[in-house]
């Protein structure tokens, strides 16, 4: 699994300076890049050749330096390699041997006016999000004051009409139906929506509707962090239900936990509600604060006084 280079150029809004080389069929598929200051020294232990190749300007005042015998030989060596491609951050423009060098070898060089710095972080989050462990799940993605709701349940239980809700009550819509979810790293799980289906949400008895044009781009997000879980479930008389919430239970994606409740679902439920509900209470746990174990300090409190 890769990325398309013609998507990263894209993406990062990089100016091609060798438009002979054929981008099609090129792929990154190290979510790093590589500053090769060692390599420019002539050091090519340990040359990490497989990730995008960073220019900036310590590199580039480098290699004015020397004399250029000593240049056009470090180029051929370093684009013997088959690097992915070569970035000059700050508009640093790369020499006429390197760009000869490089349609040679048929290696892309690319340009941008961001600070090397800037770039390099931008550029890593996003290799990171695009190139991470990937799953599809069955459910709906919203953002609810913030926090990541991941909505699932058995076809036709209401999830869709959830979400639909949520959003007329201004939260936004990530994905319905289908799920994409990243593990970018072994904290973060990160969902998004497959491009056919982005910004639509299926109504049985209606059909498909565009969320994006009825309510606006306020409406919906590209992507979201999965803070928490809710499982949707038809009322069981028999089953037992948590009432308290002192424990919390969990949900596995790629080895990642995250918090998940399961709701059993009646007629006269408000779902929205109660989905923001558990929105606001979660965050208020990870701010430190649980309304179970305060209801649980009182009570015990009591039972000592009435003793």
């Amino acid at each position: 699994m890769g990325v398309e280079l013609q998507r990263i150029v894209e993406k990062m809004k990089l100016k091609n300076l060798t438009p002979e080389v054929d981008l099609t069929k090129r792929e990154v598929k190290i979510p790093d890049i590589n500053r090769p200051a060692l390599q420019l020294a002539g050091f090519f232990d340990h040359f990490e050749s497989q990730r995008v190749q960073i220019i900036g300007y310590v590199e580039y005042t480098y290699l004015e330096t020397l004399s250029e015998e000593q240049r056009e030989k470090i180029y051929v060596t370093l684009m013997s390699y088959g690097v992915p491609c070569f970035i000059f951050c700050r508009e640093l423009m790369p020499d006429k041997v390197f760009l000869e060098k490089a349609v040679e070898t048929g290696t892309p060089v690319f340009i941008t006016d961001k600070p090397t710095s800037a770039f390099t972080a931008e550029i890593i989050r996003w290799l990171n999000v695009e190139l991470a462990p990937c799953i599809s799940i069955h459910g709906v993605l919203v953002e609810v004051y913030g926090v990541g709701v991941l909505i699932m349940g058995e076809s036709g239980i209401g999830k869709s009409e959830a979400a639909l809700e949520l959003i007329k009550r201004g939260h936004r819509l990530v994905t319905d139906d289908v799920v994409e979810i990243h593990k970018v790293s072994d904290d973060t799980l990160v969902g998004m929506a497959p491009n056919i289906t982005r910004h639509f949400i299926e109504l049985r008895g209606i059909g498909i509707i565009d969320v994006k044009t009825l309510f606006g781009v306020q409406s919906v997000k590209e992507t979201q962090n999965i803070d928490l879980a809710i499982t949707l479930e038809d009322w069981n008389k028999d089953k037992e239900y948590d009432r308290l919430g002192l424990t919390e239970e969990y949900t596995e994606f790629l080895g990642n936990r995250i918090v998940c409740h399961s709701i059993p679902i009646r007629p006269g439920r408000n779902l929205a509600i109660i989905v923001e509900s558990a929105a606001v209470n979660h965050r208020q746990k990870q701010m430190g604060y649980n309304a179970a174990q305060e209801l649980y300090r009182r009570v015990q409190e009591n039972l000592q006084k009435s003793n």
